[in-house]
């Protein structure tokens, strides 16, 4: 089957196609569309909201199946930030290390116990007939006070999870456990619901 990943996020579209193979699906990217993906404006408040803008978009430009995520980070000690805006915490969009600096700035000095955080990552998936649902996948962690490796994405050299940071896990080893893994693993068997 085949399904539109509506994202401008090189690394999102690539565990996407890592998860979503081996289920079957054949899966459709910017890349093959002939004038590429706009960016979404992200006006939701939450990941849900932004979810489903992004999918919509998809669906609108391809007539195909969409689907997409909305993903963050959202610490405790920080009441859910970065959240929704965890790709432009530093206020420039995609800039990972402007972003690991002002989380580590903000939780500078603070005990383990005060640095709980999770990855939240929600996938809409938006159909033709006009059916569309949500999942959502949450990986519990904590912040380390130094960045750790250099694998992932985002804020994985400082996400440590229950197999260790994310930036020194294989990527095998983070679908395992990652919000995204997880919420990919709930859309596979959601989908089956609507086909």
């Amino acid at each position: 089957m085949k399904v539109f990943i509506a994202t401008k996020n090189a690394h999102k579209l690539v565990e996407f196609e890592r998860i979503l193979k081996p289920f079957g699906f054949t899966v459709i990217s910017e890349k093959d569309l002939k004038d590429g993906f706009p960016e979404v404006e992200e006006t939701g408040t939450t990941f849900e909201e932004n979810a489903v803008l992004k999918a919509k978009k998809g669906l609108e430009i391809t007539n195909q199946i969409s689907i997409a995520d909305d993903s963050g980070l959202c610490v405790d000690y920080l009441d859910g930030a970065p959240g929704v805006y965890s790709a432009r915490y530093a206020d420039e969009h995609g800039n990972d290390d402007a972003n690991n600096s002002k989380l580590l700035s903000e939780l500078k000095g603070l005990p383990k116990e005060k640095r709980t955080a999770r990855y939240v990552s929600v996938i809409a998936c938006v159909f033709p007939d006009g059916k569309q649902f949500t999942v959502r996948g949450e990986c519990e962690g904590y912040i380390d006070d130094k960045l750790n490796g250099n694998g992932g994405f985002g804020y994985d050299p400082l996400f440590i999870s229950e197999i260790g940071c994310f930036g020194l896990v294989s990527p095998e080893q983070k679908d395992s456990v990652s919000h995204r893994g997880k919420a990919l693993r709930l859309f596979k068997e959601e989908i089956k619901k609507y086909l």
